[in-house]
């Protein structure tokens, strides 16, 4: 592993947390990749699924996601052009994260809010 670091030339991470954060973290990337777990869709459908976003960001995010191998972006030759977004087999190796992070939100999601209510109230 540190052979590969080495012939990289490229800064190392000093901590593996710090790799995941790197490639999922971010207020959109998480969601993104949740909702692509259930399926190819098109820029349309995740701008719909992720209505708090602009075009703008969801693109950035987007072309992050691809750049890093995560997802798989498919251009059709079609007017208008249509753009479809998947998972790659790499960035299946995600779902597990991703799976746990919605599970966790779900237990803990009333217990988050409370303590933030309780702090806005003080």
């Amino acid at each position: 592993m540190s052979n590969i670091k080495k012939e990289i030339n490229e800064d190392t991470y000093p901590c593996p947390v710090e790799v995941t954060v790197d490639i999922i973290g971010g207020k959109w990337k998480g969601l993104i990749l949740y909702h692509l777990i259930s399926g190819t869709k098109r820029f349309k459908e995740l701008r719909r699924m992720l209505p708090k976003t602009t075009q703008r960001m969801l693109t950035l995010q987007l072309r992050e996601l691809e750049k890093d191998g995560i997802i798989h972006r498919e251009v059709y030759p079609e007017i208008p052009p249509k753009v479809e977004y998947s998972l790659t087999n790499f960035g299946e190796t995600l779902k597990p994260i991703i799976f746990l992070m919605r599970d966790w939100g779900e237990t803990y999601e009333n217990e988050v809010l409370l303590k933030r209510q309780s702090i806005e109230n003080e």
